[in-house]
């Protein structure tokens, strides 16, 4: 028995080692990629699909998702939680792809922009807002990377019995080394390699975990049976594994955070900088949605599955569920070597997600708030060793607040990433996406914006007049889609000629095939 556990052990370290030898491979490889600071963000905004649709959809799923949100929502909405995932597919990676993709590739290019405060300053002609931007995205991208940790936490402690602290320091010295080699193209090919560690893993786990129930039919016999949580039901049978589940509106405020969420985030949109062309766009927006529905959609299918582990293991003694132990307890049954795939899943797509919140918050603070402002010369040599720099010190800070988070946040740890969503697409969601269809918006309505997404998620944090944190995040990024318009309607229009100027881009003619675009018939 000694032995075979040894032997047990041995495979998981040995599946870990691979995968961190090759994440170090790809960072020396990509050094020659970020020689300067348009490579080092960017890529030299010419990333193929492949890599760009890898990198978006890596860095929208975390172990937060797989671990944090896929057991919470999984056990209370039940199989009705498989929702989240397809609202993430259709509307966080189709839609997202569709309408923000090329236009947002256009604009950014145009503009020389090479982050969203910077975009928000050049479209809007303020570097007021591009300050503004630049804090609110360093301030909220900290928390939302120490939640990262945290996926990680109960699945080490299950598979190595290795300290959490162990397991949140070695993962942060390992990302920091690739993205400081190599920058965003380092980020990009890890991100494809973690991307192909995640489709396989999700299915072979799912696969495993339902042969474990005795197969499909019989997991979904045994869940439309389970004795109802009447506080969660009101008593109604079959409710989690009904088409809505237990409760429809709260599924909703999920869905719309963590779908329309993606809009208004930082990292995502940075992906749309990088793109190479406009036949990436459109195989990239088809292999993100693909992604999305087999990752996204794979994990909160597993978490609707939940309550068939429900045992002392998951509660805490004064019986309140720990949901962050709801996936590790599922996945305590399976064999050794697929635990194994399983850790190194759940460690790709912690990394992917953490390598891609770094980049954007040292790149962010760099380019947009040192640079010109505390530091009036820089030169690309000095923004990249402070970028580099920056880095380190975001890694830093995030392992701090994970490992020692102030008694005042310790209860809702968890939430952190629902904050930070809230907050920060809150706050960019609206502006940005008018920004980049409609002329008419103004700065003042931008501005209202900023303080509407922060103000909502900050003051409900201590007030609670909004139950959920979740909910809370969600209204604050559709009251921006309402702010927007209405303050742009009431205050002063920014100069037509330079609007004009900024759209031009749009306007700008090119040749295609015919198998494309069809051309104007001559009217007869």
């Amino acid at each position: 028995m000694y032995l075979g556990s040894r032997r047990n052990v041995f495979i998981k370290i040995l599946f870990l080692v691979i995968f961190f030898a090759v994440m170090i491979a790809v960072g020396l490889y990509s050094r020659k990629h970020a020689s300067n600071v348009n490579d080092f963000v960017l890529g030299g905004r010419s990333v193929g699909p492949w890599l760009t649709a890898f990198a978006y959809g890596t860095s929208y799923f975390s172990a937060v998702v797989f671990v944090g949100y896929a057991g919470q929502f999984g056990y209370k909405y039940g199989l009705a939680s498989t929702w989240i995932g397809i609202g993430n597919a259709l509307i966080g990676s189709l839609l997202a792809w569709v309408i923000l993709g090329r236009r947002t590739r256009i604009m950014s290019n145009h503009l020389s922009a090479a982050t969203m405060p910077d975009y928000f300053g050049k479209r809007y002609q303020s570097n007021a807002l591009r300050i503004a931007a630049s804090v609110i995205s360093f301030v909220f991208l900290i928390p939302y990377t120490a939640s990262v940790y945290n996926g990680l936490s109960r699945l080490f402690g299950m598979a190595f019995d290795i300290p959490y602290e162990v397991c949140v320091i070695v993962m942060a010295a390992l990302t920091c080394v690739y993205v400081i080699l190599g920058g965003y193209m380092a980020t990009a090919i890890n991100d494809f390699i973690q991307g192909l560690v995640m489709l396989a893993g999700i299915v072979a786990v799912i696969a495993a975990v339902l042969n474990g129930q005795g197969g499909f039919l019989q997991a979904v016999r045994s869940l439309s049976v389970f004795e109802s949580d009447v506080a969660v039901t009101a008593g109604q049978q079959g409710a989690f594994t009904s088409f809505f589940g237990p409760d429809p509106l709260n599924l909703l405020g999920v869905i719309i955070l963590t779908s329309l969420g993606t809009w208004g985030l930082p990292q995502m949109i940075h992906k749309f900088y990088a793109i190479k062309d406009e036949k990436s766009i459109q195989s990239g927006t088809i292999i993100s949605t693909f992604f999305a529905i087999v990752v996204s959609g794979g994990c909160y299918f597993l978490g609707g599955f939940g309550r068939l582990f429900d045992t002392a293991a998951i509660h805490k003694e004064d019986g309140s569920v720990i949901f962050d132990a709801i996936i590790p307890q599922m996945l305590s049954t399976l064999p050794d070597l697929l635990v194994g795939v399983v850790i190194v899943l759940v460690l790709s797509a912690s990394m992917s997600t953490l390598s891609s919140l770094v980049l954007t918050s040292s790149s962010t603070l760099t380019l947009d708030f040192l640079k010109d402002n505390i530091i009036k010369k820089m030169s690309d040599k000095k923004q990249l060793l402070c970028m580099r720099v920056l880095l380190v010190f975001f890694i830093v800070c995030s392992v701090v607040l994970a490992l020692f988070p102030p008694k005042s946040i310790a209860q809702f740890i968890a939430q952190l990433m629902g904050i930070s969503w809230g907050a920060l697409a809150g706050a960019f969601l609206a502006p940005f996406l008018y920004g980049l269809y409609w002329k008419g918006v103004t700065r003042a309505a931008v501005w209202a914006s900023f303080l509407c997404g922060v103000g909502i998620t900050v003051s409900n944090l201590f007030l609670s007049y909004i139950a959920s944190p979740i909910n809370a995040g969600a209204i604050a990024m559709v009251a921006g889609l309402v702010i927007v318009p209405a303050v742009s309607l009431v205050t002063p229009k920014m100069d037509g000629r330079d609007v004009e100027e900024i759209f031009a881009c749009l306007e700008e003619q090119v040749v295609v095939d015919k198998k494309i675009a069809l051309p104007k018939e001559p009217k007869k």
